[in-house]
């Protein structure tokens, strides 16, 4: 089975930095083993924002998105509670 390959934040910006010094979107991919598709990823999501992109592995966001899930069950379990105590 093939594993995908992850890549750092440096290697992502080196790439871009390539390109944007002239030298052209298929020797870059090439050169890095990449397909060219990825780079234009991996510039627009660097241009968009450069200070958080390629931050995490992922899963960033199914991680926070399940600790608000549960802090809101939570919260609803709480007031149950203290309805139940009340009456």
């Amino acid at each position: 089975m093939k594993r995908r390959r992850t890549y750092t934040r440096d290697f992502k910006i080196s790439v871009i930095r390539e390109v944007e010094m002239g030298k052209t979107l298929a020797q870059v991919s090439r050169k890095n083993e990449i397909h060219p598709s990825l780079v234009v990823k991996w510039k627009k999501e660097y241009f968009r924002d450069p200070e958080n992109a390629f931050r995490g592995n992922g899963r960033a966001y199914k991680e926070q998105a399940r600790m608000a899930e549960l802090e809101r069950l939570v919260g609803q379990l709480y007031a149950e509670n203290e309805f139940l105590k009340k009456h």
